[in-house]
């Protein structure tokens, strides 16, 4: 496998030294060695994973600028991360510098003192959940950026169904896995007054934390450990085909379909609902783009989606109400989690429901809520 330039300069910045390797002289040993990047353990497996990706947007977004911006470098940079959990010696809990582009999140991230002894993580509503062990660092960054706090927020003393020119769409950011996985014990996602919500979610032992069902460095779903109990799982695809539930949770009749089919099935009513109340109630065409920010649009030609033109920062849809904000953002927090299904089920299906209802004034009618 051939080391791309920045991969290799990665973990010379990182400085992996062999001070006491065997062989070496007295004078080679004191001096900085750095370990060629093919010895580093578990390196391919690491350089197969998201968390390398050099050319991906979560580490060239800012390539432009030169440095990556307190506010990101937390979770798009090794340097911002240990400035985060204070393992630079610098305050827990922030970042106080930025940092260089390209660093990716390398070894040195996961592996050091202050990581070993982390075991709980602050999620953005502010709600802490310890007793997490070695999932608190994969959790530290796969936790999102938004909540139902600040959805209130956003929203407080502003009626339900009145266009407000300066409320803006709030992104709960990707791959809020950690989220979704506490479900109301970090109300990652809109959770509706008077509602109840599931809570984390616990697959029987040991399958019931993020490195017994990801694998540790590439980070990749294990599949085989589920064959073992789930008839029909062959492949990682096939993983979306479980499901426990009995009740028909999309209301058309087959409860044998994975869960996964259920969630897809609600989440795609729900974008319907949202554009029927955009144009409707809001007085303004709406349409989703999954990879275009702020992914909300007006839909200028009413066709329903968001063609080349259109996905511009210029025509961003600005005619959120109070009610329209919470379902979109309840829409984005499950399209962002690929994994949703697995994560937690239950959670994602009860806030899909609860958005659904609140758009049809009260009900979702022929679905079943969990």
């Amino acid at each position: 496998m051939r080391i791309p330039p920045s991969v290799s300069r990665l973990f010379l910045a990182l400085g992996l030294a062999l001070a006491s390797t065997p062989g070496l002289t007295q004078e080679q040993s004191t001096a900085p060695q750095m370990i060629p990047a093919e010895r580093v353990p578990f390196f391919h497996d690491w350089a197969a994973s998201p968390h390398a990706k050099a050319d991906a947007r979560a580490f060239t977004n800012w390539n432009d600028k030169g440095e990556i911006p307190e506010a990101c470098a937390r979770c798009h940079s090794t340097p911002g991360f240990l400035d985060y959990i204070g393992a630079d010696g610098s305050a827990v809990g922030s970042v106080e510098q930025k940092a260089p582009t390209g660093s990716l999140i390398g070894c040195g991230a996961c592996h050091n003192e202050t990581t070993r002894a982390m075991s709980g993580v602050t999620f953005p509503s502010g709600l802490r959940v310890e007793g997490l062990g070695a999932e608190a660092r994969c959790m530290t960054c796969h936790q999102g950026r938004e909540s139902t706090f600040s959805v209130d927020k956003a929203v407080a003393g502003l009626a339900d169904d009145t266009v407000v020119p300066d409320l803006g769409f709030l992104n709960i950011h990707y791959r809020a896995a950690g989220a979704t996985l506490m479900g109301t014990l970090a109300r990652g996602g809109y959770e509706y007054p008077g509602r109840t919500y599931a809570s984390q979610r616990r697959h029987p032992a040991p399958f019931n934390t993020c490195i017994t069902c990801h694998e540790l460095h590439t980070v990749a779903p294990k599949v085989e450990p589920c064959a073992a109990c789930h008839d029909g799982v062959t492949d990682r695809d096939s993983l979306a085909l479980i499901r426990k539930s009995r009740a028909d949770h999309d209301g058309d009749g087959d409860v044998k379909e994975g869960i996964a089919a259920e969630i897809t099935a609600l989440h795609d009513r729900l974008l319907a609902a949202i554009q029927t109340y955009g144009r409707d109630v809001a007085g303004t065409a709406i349409a989703y783009h999954a990879h275009a920010h702020p992914y909300f649009f007006n839909d200028r030609n009413g066709n329903g989606t968001v063609e080349e033109d259109e996905a511009v920062a210029e025509n961003k849809y600005a005619a959120w109400t109070p009610r329209l904000l919470k379902a979109a953002y309840n829409y984005q927090f499950v399209a962002k989690d690929p994994g949703a299904y697995a994560h937690n089920a239950p959670y994602v299906l009860q806030l899909l429901h609860d958005s659904l209802a609140d758009l049809a004034g009260g009900t979702a009618e022929g679905v079943t809520r969990p």
